[in-house]
């Protein structure tokens, strides 16, 4: 069942919601484990958020909790009851709800939130209590001095320039192919979007293109027909947008009304999401952005029947796939240590994990080799680069015009 204990602010759930998700299978040994987070359930991060971050979190919930619950050493098992809260896409909100979840709640362990500013904001909770702070959607470039200050902090994604690197390097490759040197950029003024922008201006000078128009706009931008029509005049031959979902969107849909046709168009977050295909259909075909998977893994084409029928819809493409690998992480950590904070932390920096994207094991705190660029093919959002990881795909090239009204 679900209780909530304020509308707005709070849910308490054991299991999704028993009656809608079926009793679990196997009799749980002892009570619940309290698990808390915040989460933008409104505001300008819920669609990243209600896309990648909580149906895993659903979906872990559920599977963990049909299973019996948390295994803990010994084997016995506890269930999971979550204590929830919606941040609204407010840092400030985010951080008292964590507090709350902290000292009020007495929460046994927490989740993180969605997106790298959130995720920078409650650190300093989270390494307060010594919660074990798995981060899937959080990069910034000095992350090497962020776990050194919080050693509890363990990072999914490596950093911006890493990413920004896999990027040129592939577009570097397509020169031979006949792509030209001038990069219109458009990135949204948040940690997210100022940090790779600023990799990407000295990683396209590296890779010896050119950048001929650079705009910022603000989270949460209604019209974004001014950058749009601007890049359109320019006429460059790569659009790269480090946006989020509803810019990713919004960018897009511009794109096609201005005749934006550059060679090669890549937006960032939400370029992955099953909404954008469902959105453009055969029109994404060509489209690159961040992230990518290889569907063609077991592991991965388990996990995505599994999300499409316990949460009714399915996953992203890259970031829901790194977030249900930290909860893996997670279970394999508390199975053989408990739910000790502390013991939880040493035993994530220093083990090796199994999980749906192969084994896991953190340098430093943390997570390298991943793919950071996928391109929509045939209705799929496979990854590009880099290469060394395997599993890719050759990228189409060039995109695609989109077509004429």
């Amino acid at each position: 069942m679900m209780r909530i204990t304020h509308p707005s602010r709070r849910a308490v759930v054991g299991g999704i919601a028993a009656a809608a998700l079926a009793a679990p299978q196997v009799r749980a040994q002892a009570g619940p484990v309290k698990i808390g987070f915040s989460i933008s359930k409104t505001g300008p991060n819920a669609g990243g958020a209600n896309v990648t971050t909580l149906p895993n979190y659903q979906l872990w919930l559920k599977e963990t909790n049909d299973a019996g619950g948390l295994k803990l050493p010994g084997g016995q098992r506890r269930p999971i009851e979550f204590v929830e809260y919606d941040d609204r896409s407010q840092s400030e909100e985010a951080v008292r709800n964590i507090e709350r979840l902290v000292n009020q709640d007495k929460v046994d362990l927490l989740l993180p939130p969605w997106g790298t500013a959130m995720n920078l904001a409650v650190a300093p909770s989270f390494n307060r209590g010594g919660f074990p702070h798995l981060a899937s959607t959080f990069f910034v470039e000095r992350q090497p001095e962020l776990v050194k200050r919080w050693n509890n902090m363990f990072l999914f994604l490596d950093r911006p320039s890493t990413a920004i690197t896999a990027l040129t390097d592939l577009l570097a490759t397509l020169k031979d192919k006949g792509l030209g040197n001038t990069v219109a950029l458009a990135s949204v003024q948040d940690q997210f979007g100022l940090e790779l922008v600023s990799a990407a201006r000295a990683g396209i000078a590296r890779a010896g293109f050119q950048i001929v128009m650079d705009r910022q706009y603000p989270p949460g931008t209604q019209d974004l027909a001014p950058i749009v029509s601007e890049a359109a005049r320019l006429k460059p031959d790569m659009f790269l947008a480090f946006s989020y979902p509803p810019d990713t969107l919004a960018l897009t849909e511009q794109a096609r009304i201005a005749g934006l046709n550059p060679k090669v168009f890549y937006t960032a977050v939400g370029t992955a999401f099953p909404l954008y295909k469902q959105r453009f259909g055969a029109n994404a075909e060509g489209v690159m952005g961040i992230g990518g998977v290889d569907v063609t893994n077991p592991r991965i084409k388990d996990y995505i029947e599994r999300h499409n029928r316990i949460v009714g819809r399915e996953p992203d493409r890259w970031a829901s796939t790194t977030t249900y690998s930290t909860l893996q992480v997670l279970s394999q950590a508390i199975e053989r240590v408990g739910i000790d904070k502390a013991a939880l932390v040493r035993d994530i920096a220093a083990n090796s994990f199994d999980t749906i994207l192969g084994p896991i094991k953190f340098v430093d705190n943390q997570r390298v080799d991943q793919w950071w660029v996928g391109q929509w093919q045939q209705g799929e959002f496979v990854a590009l680069a880099p290469t060394k990881v395997g599993g890719t795909k050759a990228p189409i090239f060039p995109k695609p015009a989109w077509p004429t009204a």
